[in-house]
C-alpha cells in the first residue's frame, strides 16, 4: 500500500476520498522543510498543556523510537502556533532512524536543522518558543485529531506541496485504487492537450465526470 501511495499525489488521493465520501484532507498544514513528497504509515502522538504537570519522558520520543523506517510521526498539537511541539534533537533522531517525516498540527522549531537533515516536516508554522514547562505528551499510539481529521495509528498519509491527506487503513485499498485510476485518466487528458486538443474540450465532459465509476 505504501509503495503504491508513494507513486500518487495528494490531489488524486483527495479526489478518491471525495468519490467515497471520506474526509481526509488536513487543512492549514503545509511543508516547512524539504520539498519532498512523503507517504507512509502513521505513528501518532497527542500533546497538551502541561498545566503544572511534569514528566520524565520527553514528548514524541516514544513514537520516534517505536516507528519503523519510512513511518511518519503525526502529532496532535491542537493547532497551537505559539509554542513548538517538535524540535531539532527529535529531528536528528527521526532522521537517524530513517523515518519518512513528521506532520504536526501546530508549530515546530529548529526548522533549519530539519532542512539540513533533509527530514520532511509539515506543520502550521515554525516558532522559536520551547515546549519546556508549557507542553507535554498526553499519549502516543492512540487516535488523534489533525485539523479536524480523525487519524488512527496505522492509517496512511500522503503529503506534498498541495497538502496533507490521511487515508483510513480500512479504506486504503479502495482509495488507492481509485486514485490510481484518476491519475491514469489525468495523464490521458494531458496527452490530449499536448497533442493539440483544445483544453476546453479536454476538461469539459472528462474532467467533470472523472470521479464517476462503479462502486465496489
Amino acid at each position: 500500500m505504501v509503495a503504491r501511495l508513494a507513486k500518487l499525489d495528494s490531489c488524486a488521493v483527495s479526489d478518491a476520498l471525495d468519490r467515497r465520501q471520506h474526509h481526509g484532507v488536513a487543512l492549514g498544514i503545509s511543508r516547512l522543510s524539504t520539498d519532498r513528497r512523503i507517504a507512509g504509515r502513521v505513528v501518532t502522538v497527542k500533546l497538551g498543556p502541561a498545566d503544572g504537570r511534569t514528566t520524565t519522558r520527553h514528548l514524541c520520543t516514544a513514537a520516534v523510537e517505536a516507528a519503523m523506517p519510512g513511518d511518519i510521526v503525526v502529532i496532535d498539537h491542537g493547532g497551537r502556533v505559539e509554542v513548538a511541539g517538535w524540535g531539532g534533537v527529535l529531528s536528528a533522531a527521526a532522521a537517524q532512524r530513517m523515518l519518512g517525516g513528521v506532520i504536526i498540527d501546530g508549530a515546530c522549531r529548529d526548522i533549519d536543522e530539519s532542512r539540513e537533515l533533509e527530514l520532511p516536516v509539515y506543520g502550521r508554522c515554525a516558532v522559536a518558543i520551547t515546549a519546556r514547562g508549557r507542553i507535554i505528551e498526553y499519549d502516543w499510539d492512540v487516535p488523534v485529531e489533525i485539523s479536524g481529521v480523525t487519524v488512527a495509528p496505522g492509517d496512511l498519509v500522503i503529503a506534498d506541496g498541495s497538502g496533507v491527506v490521511f487515508i483510513p487503513a480500512s479504506a486504503a485499498e479502495a482509495v488507492i485504487a481509485d486514485a490510481e485510476a484518476i491519475v491514469a485518466k489525468e495523464r490521458l487528458m494531458v496527452a490530449d492537450v499536448h497533442a493539440g486538443t483544445a483544453v476546453s474540450a479536454v476538461m469539459g465532459t472528462n474532467y467533470e465526470r472523472m470521479l464517476e465509476g462503479e462502486e465496489d
